[in-house]
């Protein structure tokens, strides 16, 4: 999902696109419930849409907690 879903705006490396990056570095600074806020209900007068009709509120968390790794913690965890 991430990579496809999220990729397709922003960037399949998630360094950013039509949306911002979505890299540990570049989010490390905004609250989770920010971010989770921003995947479940979009934002308005951007391109990000509300994906809380795709995905609940326990996975968007999930995600979160994955896009707050650095890319080492990823590649260790799978």
């Amino acid at each position: 999902m991430l990579k496809h879903d999220c990729g397709s705006c922003h960037g399949l490396t998630l360094k950013g696109g039509l949306g911002p990056p979505l890299l540990a570095q570049d989010l490390v600074n905004k609250p989770d419930d920010y971010l989770i806020d921003t995947i479940q209900n979009g934002r308005k007068g951007t391109a990000m849409p509300p994906w809380k009709p795709f995905i609940s509120e326990a996975e968007t968390r999930w995600l979160v907690h994955d896009l707050l790794k650095s890319p080492v913690e990823r590649t260790l965890v799978r």
